[in-house]
């Protein structure tokens, strides 16, 4: 699976797009044949805001959106949301 990290107007550490690298490898394992990942780091009003699509099997795209204090705190809320539609994706319910 592809995983592509950007940052778009900010600054990203190598710890946090380690961290990236590694939330979205823990999502792939759970999504039904994973094709690959996109990760945008954005600073909106010197807001971090992140961005995290998966692209499963199908054609089907799962998309979070999260804005917080800091760039950690808005990873970790996009993948939760990430992974609250994978748990509820019909695919995943019928492979189990």
């Amino acid at each position: 699976m592809r995983i592509t990290i950007t940052a778009r107007h900010c600054e990203l550490a190598p710890e946090v797009r380690a961290r990236a690298r590694a939330l979205v490898e823990r999502l792939a394992r759970v999504a039904p044949r994973p094709q690959d990942a996109r990760v945008v780091f954005d600073a909106d009003h010197r807001r971090p805001t992140v961005e995290v699509r998966l692209h499963a099997a199908r054609g089907v795209l799962h998309v979070g959106t999260a804005r917080a204090a800091d760039q950690s705190s808005a990873l970790n809320l996009a993948v939760a949301k990430v992974r609250r539609q994978l748990d509820k994706s019909p695919m995943r319910r019928r492979g189990a």
